[in-house]
């Protein structure tokens, strides 16, 4: 079959990846190049243990003091908030224990056969190299402070995640440069990173054009259907292509595609910040998570970067770089030794469901497209899973991880798909 592949980010190199597997004809459609997009930008962790969700328990009572903190974890731009409040009130639904629970499960259940989902695609691409399997630290100042997060620690570990403490001369032997800075850690040794996120991704990509893909650099404006079937992507800028069957993997954007394949989908990007210290004095091995600074801190080969803030400002608002200098001053704060003469910094568009759970499934209103979008904060860690059970799906193999949690039907406002003629497929 031939399969446009909405999107060159981790989630449709993947998904391309793995379709090609299968002996699919594969047509890239995007305007921009490959893992230029939060791709390039992301944090870089390649965590199983990743599986809780954003909002959690008592969530709601620290975020009026964020929002008044300038260097804070997340900020509203002014004026978005009413159109934002809808998504908020889903968003404080999902942080009720009893379904953080349901979907800290689900996304374990994703984010656990991460490793073993990359292993045959970077092999083929020789990009193995581009994965370190070094573990995470989650460090804080205190055992005292570190029990503030013992409830999602626990749940993590009910669901297999290991995580082992770490004092503080142990976790000064793992880290030299942590010394004195903090006094206890939690140690996930199956977690993991990627040196360089971007090209990861383009390595993926390149082979999948090795392997016969096609790139059209054009932007999709909608479908041609009948009976159920998408026949043909419309573009911006040429012909509509034929297809038989659609992946969306478009990030941000897929909620404007999904809609007119029957899913309403309550997309909403977060915008995400990082600062890449070039050369930063310090030299740590693997990726470390300081929680009381919500600040991740990956040491990658272009320099140390440092994420982990939010803004809330819609997808066409110019970036606002204090944002990233806010991350620059936690970071020196963490580590006064910090050289920051040289520094890179970004913003990008996370594609973030109010239950911190992507939509992996059938479209709705269309029986040969797939949504495989909304990953968020772990798009890294998911991508080449979701790909894996994308490929399954059009394949029509039973997955074999459970999709019904990231149905696109579980938000409502879907429109079912109508009756169809038994779809049809191209030649060879």
């Amino acid at each position: 079959m031939r399969v446009a592949v909405i999107g060159t980010g981790i989630v449709g190199v993947a998904s391309a990846a793995w379709l090609q597997r299968d002996g699919h004809e594969v047509i890239f459609i995007d305007p921009r190049e490959a893992g230029e997009a939060c791709s390039f930008g992301n944090g870089g962790s390649i965590s199983p243990s990743a599986c809780l969700p954003v909002g959690m328990p008592g969530m709601w009572k620290k975020v009026p003091g964020w929002l008044r903190d300038p260097d804070g974890p997340l900020t509203i731009a002014p004026g978005y908030l009413p159109r934002l409040a809808p998504w908020l009130v889903r968003f404080l639904r999902a942080s009720r224990p009893a379904e953080v629970e349901r979907i800290t499960r689900a996304m374990r259940g994703l984010l656990a056969p991460v490793f073993e989902a990359y292993e045959p695609l970077l092999q083929r691409a020789g990009g193995m190299d581009l994965i370190r399997h070094t573990g995470c630290l989650y460090v804080y100042s205190s055992e005292e402070a570190a029990r503030r997060w013992a409830w999602g620690m626990d749940l993590r570990r009910r669901l297999g995640v290991e995580l082992r403490p770490v004092g503080e001369e142990e976790l000064a032997e793992m880290e030299p440069d942590l010394r004195g800075r903090f006094r206890f850690g939690l140690f996930a040794p199956d977690n993991g990173s990627t040196r360089n996120p971007s090209r990861l991704v383009k390595a993926l990509y390149a082979q999948s054009v090795k392997d016969g893909a096609r790139h059209l650099r054009q932007r999709v404006t909608g479908f041609d259907q009948r009976g159920g079937v998408v026949e043909k992507v419309r573009l911006a800028d040429r012909e509509a292509v034929e297809v038989d069957a659609v992946v969306v993997a478009a990030g941000a954007w897929s909620h404007r595609l999904a809609r007119p394949l029957g899913a309403a989908i309550p997309l909403e990007t977060q915008r995400g910040y990082h600062v890449t210290v070039k050369s930063s004095q310090l030299e740590l091995a693997r990726t470390v998570v300081a929680q009381e600074a919500n600040l991740t801190v990956n040491p990658m080969e272009m320099g140390l970067r440092l994420a982990g803030t939010v803004e809330f400002a819609g997808l066409d608002s110019p970036p606002r770089m204090q944002r990233a200098d806010a991350l620059l001053r936690q970071g020196q704060a963490l580590f006064p030794h910090l050289d920051t003469s040289e520094i890179d910094r970004w913003m990008g568009h996370r594609p973030c469901l109010p239950d911190s759970m992507p939509v992996i499934g059938r479209a709705p209103g269309a029986d040969n497209a797939w949504l495989a979008f909304g990953h968020g904060h772990v798009g890294m860690c998911g991508g080449a899973t979701t790909g894996r059970e994308i490929a399954h799906l059009v394949a029509g193999r039973t997955p074999e991880i459970d999709l019904a949690p990231f149905a696109p039907e579980r938000f409502g406002g879907t429109r079912g798909r109508a009756p169809r003629p038994a779809a049809r497929k191209r030649a060879a």
